[in-house]
């Protein structure tokens, strides 16, 4: 039953793009049949390389390629579809409404124009959008360089800086060369210190240490600090926590580090996933924790923290800085305006109280290969004295 379900929504979804496209390319066959293979095609593919992956097959990884941009595409057609059948009904509301008042009426011939030039739109933009999409989430993240303003910041820790990446989901489609590509520009920053913050897997230790260990390359003045997002759960979460710690990656576990920088101490603590005591209950996310018995001249305290949702608990536990991923920026058009749905902020630095939060858009992507107006991103924080 709980296969049957997905199996037959996304049967469904399919049919209707067909229903409400095909029809409207009947001067032009050629399109239609293309069309409906693309949908035949994509639904297949869908559910086929789930299928391989869950039995673990050889070809699992290539199918995963073909299931996850099968789902890309198929997500633009439908949203495309949906818009266009917005569309067209606004365009009829408004042709009625005009020939009520010039007691007239347009032709036809207009509206079947019109539904078979947007029904020839759709799948072209869905096409140029996935194309689009898989070359910004296979090429390397680029630099976001962000200033975040402190009050009170210690003059030895002006300028201090953290590379941050977060969600690079290693799995069927992101492997060890993409990992090593990410840790070469990482290291090029010359940062005081790493930060990765949570989704850094999609599978198990067996099948992915080989892809993850490029991490152990990275290299900054105070090291790299870890800590678990939500997917590191689905994947195995204390398997992973002991091979991060044998590649040298600090892991915070509700816990926090002292950084003697120079004349200044500055605190690192580090929370579980906000959603981690569902598999552990000895891991539920603890920001108060993760501070406690902190030293009082660590005047700054920045927490990593997978989830945006963790600010309200970072806020009272009294922290000047949060790090978190997770949303992905939305990752393609248009989920990134539903994201502050589930998560107060999206992307970008946000003041929270006395609190900054900066969501990163991760450096990876999670299912489709398709970043589309939500690029993915490395990102060079520096720490600034706030002025006034």
């Amino acid at each position: 039953m709980n296969r049957i379900l997905p199996f037959a929504v996304s049967a469904g979804l399919h049919a209707y793009i067909g229903w409400r496209l095909i029809p409207s390319l009947a001067d032009w066959p050629r399109a239609a049949s293309m069309l409906a293979a693309m949908l035949v095609l994509s639904f297949g593919l869908m559910h086929l390389g789930l299928q391989f992956r869950r039995r673990a097959h050889r070809y699992a990884d290539h199918l995963s390629w073909a299931s996850m941009t099968a789902a890309g595409l198929f997500s633009s057609l439908f949203v495309l579809t949906l818009l266009r059948d917005i569309f067209l009904a606004l365009v009829a509301l408004a042709a009625w409404l005009l020939s009520i008042g010039l007691n007239s009426s347009f032709t036809p011939i207009f509206f079947t124009e019109l539904g078979a030039a947007t029904a020839l739109l759709v799948p072209f933009s869905a096409l140029i959008m996935t194309v689009i999409g898989m070359w910004n989430a296979r090429r390397t993240a680029s630099v976001v360089k962000v200033d975040v303003p402190i009050a009170g910041l210690p003059a030895a820790l002006h300028g201090f800086t953290i590379a941050q990446v977060s969600d690079i989901h290693v799995g069927p489609t992101i492997k060890g060369p993409y990992v090593g590509s990410i840790v070469e520009v990482v290291n090029g920053l010359n940062a005081d210190m790493v930060a990765v913050t949570g989704d850094l897997v999609d599978g198990s230790v067996a099948d992915l240490a080989h892809h993850v260990s490029p991490l152990a390359r990275l290299s900054s003045r105070h090291g790299t600090f870890f800590v678990t997002g939500n997917h590191e759960y689905y994947s195995g979460a204390h398997a992973w926590i002991v091979e991060l710690r044998r590649l040298g990656l600090q892991v915070l576990l509700n816990e926090h580090v002292v950084l003697q920088h120079d004349a200044a101490a500055l605190v690192i603590a580090g929370v579980t996933d906000i959603s981690a005591h569902h598999f552990d209950p000895a891991h539920r996310s603890n920001p108060h924790g993760a501070i406690a018995d902190a030293p009082d001249h660590a005047l700054i305290r920045v927490l990593l923290a997978h989830q945006p949702r963790s600010a309200h608990q970072a806020a009272n536990a009294g922290f000047h800085l949060q790090l978190s991923g997770h949303t992905h920026g939305g990752q393609f058009w248009p989920w990134n305006f539903f994201v502050r749905l589930q998560q107060p902020f999206t992307a970008g630095l946000h003041r929270f109280e006395d609190l900054w939060v900066y969501v990163s858009r991760g450096t990876g992507y999670w299912g489709p290969p398709k970043r589309f107006g939500a690029p993915s991103e490395i990102t060079h924080l520096r720490l600034v004295r706030a002025i006034g």
